[in-house]
């Protein structure tokens, strides 16, 4: 049997789990500066099943427009090279000996547009995350037998506002990542 602070906890985590991943979705949407974690999804064919990027090469961002990518094995250029071209982040890497460039190129309006709805798309996913937790500590309070009515009361609220400070976080990264894409 949980008590109401065991759910209100795990509430919290999960939440907090959801607002972590809408940061880590976000850092992956590309603004006018190279990052890194830009080619975080994109999934590479080697050795005879699909593997993250990063761990068949080292990724790194040696100019604000500029990401370097560097092959352990030099035999996996060119998947590589195919990897970050089909992964459609609108980038053009180019193989130079065992060394790829993935220039990019300057974002335009359309695309930045597209870019910021992404980003809304993404959050609601966080916020829907959010929700999904506090819906579900909601039902476990309300079938806990022997509580009063003014505890299940005090619990609901208190899942409430952290369901509205977590939401508000969200809001907070998609503020902040728009800006970085309209930012010209």
């Amino acid at each position: 049997m949980s008590t109401i602070p065991e759910l209100t906890k795990h509430a919290r985590e999960l939440m907090h789990k959801a607002v972590d991943s809408t940061r880590r979705e976000f850092s992956t949407i590309r603004s006018g500066k190279a990052t890194t974690s830009l080619l975080d999804l994109v999934r590479v064919e080697a050795y005879g099943s699909t593997v993250p990027l990063n761990q068949v090469a080292m990724v790194a961002a040696p100019e604000p427009r500029m990401l370097t990518v560097q092959p352990f094995d030099k035999g996996l250029a060119n998947v590589i090279e195919k990897a970050i071209r089909d992964a459609d982040l609108g980038l053009n890497p180019a193989t130079q000996g065992t060394l790829i460039r993935v220039p990019l190129p300057a974002l335009s309006e359309e695309r930045r547009k597209e870019l910021v709805k992404v980003i809304h798309k993404l959050a609601e996913e966080g916020r829907v995350a959010v929700r999904h937790a506090r819906t579900e500590t909601l039902s476990k309070i309300k079938k806990l037998e022997h509580l009063s009515e003014d505890d299940k009361t005090r619990a609901e609220k208190d899942v409430q506002k952290a369901t509205d400070d977590h939401i508000k976080q969200i809001d907070g990264l998609i503020h902040a990542k728009e800006a970085e894409i309209l930012e010209v």
